[in-house]
């Protein structure tokens, strides 16, 4: 039964380190597009949604070409000791890519209603841009956010495509949750695979119920019953 949680905690620590590496990257350009006049803006946010409609196995292609010790960058990255294929670490690279999409669309929206009067009042007022970010645009667009940090983290817990492209399916160092049910059912092992169906439906769904018991709504909503 141990074995069974091993894909687990694996799954969520990929999971966990891919949205916070997608939250840092997706964030910043979401606000920068919001903010960016250009016809060439929405050219670049159609490439940066690309993982978002690609099939997953292309992404994985695309990262094993662009991390394989083949490639420039691979040879690069070998010269100093690291290594990301069939690690956990790529399988972090992997659901980064395809969770990074969730989180830049939700943020750009959230970025976009919030009132540029209020920016150029805080401008007024002698805040410089960083400071406007970080005390007017950032905490305004907050549950925007949430909403695609939600999503990203949820779809980066059941990658399976690109992980398996790029780290395998090692048991106990990359064989995440998903890959775990995958080989279960081909196996012919049922019975593990409902268990495992289970854990991971269970494990998305307090996932789920946590964050919301966190949100600004839900913390009004329960004072106003007070």
């Amino acid at each position: 039964m141990t074995s069974l949680w091993i894909p687990l905690s694996l799954s969520l620590k990929v999971a966990g380190w891919a949205t916070l590496l997608a939250c840092v990257l997706g964030i910043g350009l979401a606000y920068a597009l919001s903010r960016w006049q250009s016809r060439w803006c929405d050219l670049l946010d159609s490439v940066l949604t690309l993982p978002m409609v690609l099939p997953p196995t292309v992404i994985g292609y695309y990262l094993l070409v662009l991390l394989g010790r083949r490639s420039s960058v691979g040879q690069w990255l070998s010269s100093m000791g690291i290594e990301l294929v069939f690690t956990w670490q790529g399988a972090v690279i992997a659901a980064t890519v395809v969770a990074f999409p969730m989180i830049l669309k939700a943020a750009r929206a959230a970025f976009e209603d919030v009132d540029p009067r209020l920016e150029n009042a805080a401008s007024v007022l002698g805040l410089k841009p960083l400071a406007i970010f970080f005390r007017v645009s950032l905490p305004l667009a907050a549950r925007g956010i949430m909403a695609g940090v939600l999503l990203a983290f949820a779809r980066a817990l059941g990658e399976f495509g690109a992980t398996l492209m790029i780290a395998g399916s090692i048991p106990g160092r990359t064989q995440t949750m998903s890959i775990a049910i995958y080989e279960a059912v081909q196996a012919g092992e049922d019975q593990q695979a409902l268990v495992l169906v289970a854990i991971i439906s269970v494990t998305c769904v307090l996932v789920l119920w946590s964050t919301s018991a966190l949100s600004p709504r839900h913390v009004r909503r329960k004072r106003g019953m007070q």
